[in-house]
């Protein structure tokens, strides 16, 4: 994952708690996954795009 061990990853989390605070956390990661979600979409109708111009 990036390079990082599980103890990096950890603060990371931990750090994002104390940010944020756990109430805030499940909108953050829902957003989140929207938007990844998106731009995937947005990249395979660009790839299709491309192979049907062929």
């Amino acid at each position: 994952m990036f390079g990082l061990g599980w103890l990096e990853v950890g603060l990371i989390a931990l750090a994002a708690v104390l940010l944020f605070g756990p109430k805030k956390l499940p909108e953050l990661g829902a957003s989140l996954g929207k938007s990844l979600r998106g731009f995937k979409e947005e990249l395979q109708d660009a790839a299709e795009e491309d192979s049907a111009e062929d």
